[in-house]
């Protein structure tokens, strides 16, 4: 791809100003952070989806997500609060504070002390309104695998930690078990999230992101799927109106076309 020398940060902010200004766009005009939240989601998950399937457009979907950062410094520049020249600021003191042992004398062996020291001095430079809580600065609106995920790996780099990965297997055997005895609807919820934790914690321990994982089986699912639909309609009839076995051996051909 050519660069367009005209085109910088500084061009795409005043860009974004003309947009919300006067005559700009009625859309663009009427944006707030609330009504922005679920487009930044949205540009996220399509980058997932691009860097999941290699697809070519990332570079493409990555200046989607700067396009909401934009939009969201224009706002808060238009209000007084803060403008992109103070996002970019604090996020460049961040690097070079976050590593010492880049831009300072500190010393690390390898990437797992680089996180713990990472860990280290968020949790120095807290304000007094947290409570102090290694776990406090963790997103509460994360997907809910990933969620689970930090909060356990926060944990680890804190010393709170099985021993070795057996007794994480074992502990996802304890969880089946009690899902199966569970009586009440109360109890059923709160062993099956039991589990889904314990699974996720098997994942950590295999150095397994849980909801790439899950994202990935998801997606396998669909694709198989919607090869037993085709391959039904190839045959003439309808997916639903097939009995099991034929479901059955539509899922084992489905998979076997998967891998040719």
């Amino acid at each position: 791809m050519t660069k367009n020398p005209s085109i910088d940060l500084t061009y795409l902010v005043k860009l974004i100003a003309d947009l919300r200004g006067a005559n700009g766009c009625p859309w663009d005009k009427q944006q707030t952070h609330e009504s922005l939240k679920r487009y930044l989601l949205e540009e996220s998950y399509e980058v997932f989806d691009s860097i999941d399937q290699n697809k070519k457009g990332l570079a493409e979907e990555l200046g989607d997500v700067l396009l909401q950062v934009l939009l969201h410094s224009q706002i808060a520049s238009e209000k007084g609060t803060f403008a992109i020249d103070d996002v970019l600021t604090i996020l460049g003191r961040k690097l070079i504070e976050r590593h010492p042992h880049v831009f300072g004398k500190d010393v690390v062996r390898d990437a797992i002390e680089v996180e713990a020291k990472w860990e280290q001095i968020k949790q120095e430079g807290k304000s007094d309104t947290d409570d102090g809580s290694i776990l406090s600065s963790i997103p509460s609106a994360m997907p809910a695998l990933a969620y689970g995920q930090l909060m356990q790996e926060r944990a680890s780099r804190n010393g709170f930690d099985w021993d070795e990965i057996n007794g994480v297997l074992d502990k996802v055997s304890e969880e089946i078990q009690e899902i199966k005895e569970a009586k009440s609807e109360q109890e059923k919820i709160a062993e099956f999230g039991d589990l889904l934790f314990s699974l996720v914690n098997v994942s950590r321990w295999m150095g397994i992101e849980a909801e790439d994982s899950m994202r990935q089986a998801s997606s396998r699912f669909k694709k198989r799927f919607s090869r037993m639909e085709e391959l039904a309609k190839n045959k003439g009839t309808s997916f639903s109106q097939l009995q099991q076995v034929e479901k059955d051996i539509l899922w084992e051909r489905a998979k076997i076309l998967e891998c040719s």
